[in-house]
């Protein structure tokens, strides 16, 4: 099968093809890329690859018949269900109809490094293959990709990246042939502060994970749950609560709503609606209102 070509989901697929509905696939974060795809049921062989390969489910059932590694199911496959082809395997389906996919590409290297991060022994890592498997974590993590390639919009770096870390992590607590350690303890005090610095001095800027990690002196993964740990939120829901409250300062000084957005960082001033009424429960314009 070809997953190289692009048309609109509008159009029909020919069995035995896939086609890209998000064009082109996104890069979450180093190591990780993620598609939508439109598969026209029929008969598909996927080759062994160098990378790993994560597929889910999406939308109304499909009868298929697949094999990955050895293993075997004639099943029906419903929304959620996701396969693990890992590197250097093959694995072949026969769909008896259309189907909907999130297909994930993860690199060896971007797997070890995070392993790494995690205490787990990198040596000879490796995953498990996977059929019919379902993770309510991992099924949460995809819902919201597929809501934003859906409408082919430019995802937010901090966001995408965020997305596509705690994928990884919860694809080795799940797959991997060794156990992770617990991770204890948080960023010190000064490590916060540097970051807690960082944000502020950079609100209306596109912030990355990789940027924020290098603040902090630390991986990228470690950040994530550090950060987490010494705040008590993820990195994202905490940008965007002080990307609001920033807003909120701007608004009430009498700033227009239309330039606040941009200064506090939001793509656009529907962007900055939607995260205002979710964190302070009111729209920027009854904000305004209530400030005159």
């Amino acid at each position: 099968m070809s997953l190289c070509s692009d048309v609109p989901a509008r159009l029909v697929v020919a069995p035995g093809t896939v086609h890209r509905i998000a064009a082109p696939a996104t890069a979450l974060c180093p190591g990780l890329t993620v598609g939508l795809y439109q598969a026209g049921g029929g008969l598909f062989d996927s080759p062994p690859s160098p990378e790993h390969r994560l597929v889910l489910h999406l939308g109304a059932p499909v009868r298929v018949d697949c094999r990955v590694d050895g293993l075997h199911q004639n099943r029906m496959q419903v929304h959620g269900d996701l396969d693990l082809i890992p590197a250097g395997a093959s694995g072949r389906w026969e769909d008896d109809r259309p189907a909907t996919l999130l297909h994930f590409r993860v690199t060896q290297t971007l797997l070890r490094a995070t392993a790494e991060d995690m205490e787990m022994n990198s040596s000879n890592l490796g995953l498990m293959p996977q059929l019919q498997a379902r993770d309510p974590q991992i099924e949460h993590i995809a819902s919201a990709l597929h809501s934003t390639l859906a409408i082919n919009i430019p995802m937010e770096r901090l966001f995408a990246e965020s997305l596509g870390t705690a994928l990884i992590a919860r694809v080795l607590r799940r797959f991997a042939t060794n156990v992770p350690a617990v991770a204890k303890g948080g960023l010190s005090k000064r490590q916060l502060q540097r970051v807690v610095d960082y944000v502020e001095g950079n609100i209306d800027e596109s912030l990355s994970l990789i940027d924020l990690a290098e603040v902090a002196g630390v991986s990228v993964s470690h950040f994530k749950t550090q950060f987490r740990l010494s705040i008590g939120m993820p990195v994202h829901q905490y940008v965007i609560q002080r990307r609001v409250e920033r807003a909120k300062t701007l608004i009430m000084r009498g700033a227009a709503i239309s330039q606040v957005a941009l200064d506090a960082g939001f793509a656009h001033q529907s962007h900055l609606a939607r995260c205002m009424r979710r964190v302070l429960g009111v729209t920027p314009m009854e904000l305004a209102r209530q400030s005159r």
